[in-house]
């Protein structure tokens, strides 16, 4: 398939720590293995949110489990933000490829890792299947505006994919205490409780992008008046 016609979308990324994940992304693609390409950390990526859901299975029975969800989430983070660091320090870049499988790898490895919540006995099946939902409808309005706008986004509200395992494995070593939390007298699973903290903040996310986005395309493809 021609790619006449294709255009990259810039990228936007102005999370809480990008500064610093940019600059540490840099030194170690500067310094991987030459053996070791963008394909192997996307996989990489994959098998980390796999394990992670596995793990949370695993820690049904075993609380141990909880610290397995922490190393697979670093070695997540390790090949899922990565792999176009190195593709671009390594100028190996294949926009459309790169765009497609990452994003897709994204979509099957959050199922994995929430799938694995809801088995694990620490977050209700509705709130996990909420999370899943209310992720797969910010991730269609994010490649949506990708595609009409040409701006990809990275990170809302300053908090991006890092940031998000950085507060999920916080959580795990919380509730590895403390299984419960109390409010208002009464007793919550925490990660309920921070589920559906989480399900109400991306709503917000997704419900200002998507107001902020439509008006900027109904202003910048205005009809002319009939006469």
């Amino acid at each position: 398939m021609a790619e006449k016609g294709f255009r990259e979308a810039s990228r936007a990324q102005v999370s809480f720590l990008a500064p610093i994940e940019k600059r540490c992304l840099i030194w170690l693609a500067n310094r991987a293995p030459r053996w070791i390409n963008s394909d192997h950390l996307t996989l990489l990526g994959l098998a980390a949110l796999l394990g992670a859901g596995l793990s949370y299975w695993y820690a049904r029975s075993n609380r141990a489990g909880l610290l397995l969800v922490i190393v697979c989430l670093a070695l997540n983070w390790l090949g899922d933000s990565l792999d176009g660091t190195l593709a671009r320090v390594r100028n190996r870049q294949r926009p459309r490829y790169g765009f497609y499988v990452d994003h897709i790898v994204d979509a099957f490895g959050t199922l994995f890792l929430l799938g694995g919540l809801a088995l694990s006995g620490y977050m209700a099946h509705g709130i996990a299947v909420g999370l899943l939902l209310v992720y797969f409808l910010l991730s269609i309005e994010v490649y949506l505006t990708t595609y009409t706008i040409g701006t990809f986004h990275l990170s809302f509200w300053k908090f991006s994919p890092t940031e998000l395992r950085i507060l999920l494995m916080i959580g795990n070593l919380a509730l590895f205490r403390y299984p419960e939390a109390v409010l208002f007298g009464r007793h919550y699973r925490m990660f309920d409780v921070g589920g559906a903290v989480g399900i109400a903040g991306m709503s917000l996310m997704l419900i200002a992008a998507v107001i902020r986005h439509t008006v900027f395309l109904y202003r910048s493809e205005r009809l002319p008046k009939i006469s």
